[in-house]
């Protein structure tokens, strides 16, 4: 019997590609993207030759597409009603289509393409099929591409948690807003934290964070939904993470102190190098010392203290 799937696309404006990569990773890091916008260069350097299709010709370079592919017994609404909210917050203007497929074998085939990840000096992610044998010092996290906002293979992931590994302590008490799916409270916990909290809020990504948590063993772990820090359990944290949006980090930074002692570590990211102007300036209008910051693929991270 086939397998049946659904093809959710979201189509923006060119410029607004990078922003929507970002989001829909975080429902799988299996993205299929539609760019046509530098195709005349890529032809003039020869890169296509006489192979392209001349519908890929005529396509329309203003507008780009993301696309990802989940199983239609998933619940759809939930999955549109997260687009929706985080292109709102990015400001980014997206068409949302849904289209079915049936695919033999589909469901198994794409597994092919994921495998162990490195991240950060200890960290590896698995998909949740695959066998990895650990060196000792290495620190597993499992994990299921096919269901999971955020799952180890976007630069902002493996940018907190390259930080993130550099202040877990096994007293430490850490935080996560914004949790997606889990995956840096799940690190932390594996890492040797005394305990933590994830929240989101999307409802749909609080049951996935749940679901990883469990699959992991990590018993430590406490996920809610929460709108940024309303609902969030009142205390200090140790760390605190934040892999969101720039325009999201930069409500959260006046109000995320009361959560914070002078030594704690505040790391955020899913900011694009072109707005880290933003996130500087509201750095320092909320009295925060930046001590350390790191980019990949115009991607950056930043770990902050209070002054």
């Amino acid at each position: 019997m086939d397998n049946k799937w659904v093809q959710i696309k979201v189509t923006v404006k060119t410029e607004q590609l990078d922003g929507l990569i970002a989001i829909m990773s975080m429902i799988s890091n299996g993205l299929q993207i539609e760019d046509y916008s530098d195709i005349e260069d890529r032809i003039l350097d020869g890169v296509y030759g006489d192979l392209i299709d001349e519908s890929v010709l005529n396509a329309d370079r203003t507008i780009a597409s993301v696309s990802v592919y989940v199983p239609d017994d998933k619940p759809m609404a939930d999955y549109t009603m997260f687009i929706e909210q985080r292109l709102g917050a990015e400001k980014i203007d997206g068409r949302i289509e849904l289209i079915s497929l049936c695919e033999e074998d589909w469901a198994d085939s794409w597994k092919q393409y994921y495998k162990p990840i490195e991240i950060g000096n200890r960290l590896v992610v698995v998909p949740m099929w695959e066998k990895y044998d650990a060196k000792p010092e290495q620190v597993i996290v499992k994990m299921d591409p096919g269901m999971a906002f955020g799952t180890g293979t976007h630069e902002t992931t493996r940018l907190c948690a390259t930080l993130l590994e550099k202040h877990i302590t096994k007293d430490s008490k850490m935080l996560d807003v914004g949790c997606g799916s889990g995956i840096l409270a799940i690190c932390a916990s594996k890492l040797g934290a005394k305990e933590c909290y994830a929240y989101d809020i999307d409802p749909v990504a609080v049951k996935v964070a749940c679901e990883n948590v469990k699959d992991n063993d990590c018993t430590n772990i406490e996920c809610g939904v929460s709108d940024l820090l309303k609902g969030v359990k009142a205390g200090k944290y140790d760390v605190i993470t934040a892999n969101i949006v720039a325009d999201i980090i930069i409500r959260l930074l006046p109000d995320i102190a009361q959560f914070m002692h002078k030594d704690t570590v505040l790391v955020i990211s899913g900011i694009i190098d072109e707005r880290c102007e933003d996130v500087y300036k509201s750095i320092k209008e909320n009295s925060f010392t930046i001590t350390e910051e790191i980019h990949e693929n115009g991607w950056c991270a930043i770990s902050l203290q209070l002054a």
